[in-house]
């Protein structure tokens, strides 16, 4: 399986399918857009720097804040309802959380998660292998609840996301306080990496993609 980070919080997952999750325009963010095709768009949540499914080359699916279980091409799909803050979605709406499974690996996108999720959700993603989770604080989490959330899944691999980048219009904070309080390994991996089950790291480590 194949990672690549597109800015912001858009990932490419390649393995025999290939998934974007939110993707963005670029421009509306300062960055460059995301170069890639693939066979299902997923978006968390209806906010243009999230949902530029146009963006995606060739023909794709695109699965717009579904709450459920689904299906493509033989990979199996969980969409979890969070808030994307924490008044319960009265500022900024819901978000949906995506759990997968690819080559043996589960992945959860946190989307713009705004608070620590029920009991049921926290279930569902308990242990699980990659979490991407936003840093950023602003429109998301602030870092020492983020810190907690993870402390309670309990992931393998962290990827931050959402975080200020060189050029990024949007008013996010740096990774660098999440990173300084994290209180696990930082690796630096560039802007794609090849994964697979048998060389996860055994103690949760946190992996910085750059563009």
């Amino acid at each position: 399986m194949r990672i690549r980070w597109h800015g912001h919080s858009c990932f490419e997952i390649t393995d025999r399918v290939t998934i974007v999750i939110d993707p963005h325009d670029g421009k509306s963010l300062g960055i460059k857009p995301p170069s890639a095709s693939a066979d299902i768009v997923l978006m968390t949540h209806d906010h243009s720097d999230h949902n530029s499914f146009k963006t995606i080359r060739e023909s794709h699916k695109d699965v717009f804040a579904y709450t459920g279980e689904f299906e493509f091409k033989g990979l199996k799909f969980v969409g979890l309802q969070t808030d994307h803050d924490d008044r319960g979605g009265a500022k900024l709406g819901k978000n949906v959380m995506y759990m997968m499974n690819v080559d043996g690996i589960s992945i959860c996108h946190c989307g713009d998660i705004g608070k620590m999720p029920d009991a049921d959700v926290m279930g569902r993603i308990k242990n699980v292998d990659i979490l991407m989770v936003p840093v950023g604080e602003v429109y998301t989490m602030n870092v020492r609840d983020v810190i907690e959330f993870i402390e309670a899944v309990e992931p393998r691999v962290i990827i931050p996301m959402h975080y200020r980048v060189g050029g990024l219009s949007m008013p996010v904070n740096p990774v660098d306080s999440f990173l300084d309080m994290v209180g696990c390994d930082v690796e630096h991996v560039g802007n794609e990496m090849d994964v697979s089950a048998d060389e996860l790291p055994s103690e949760t480590t946190v992996w910085v993609f750059s563009r």
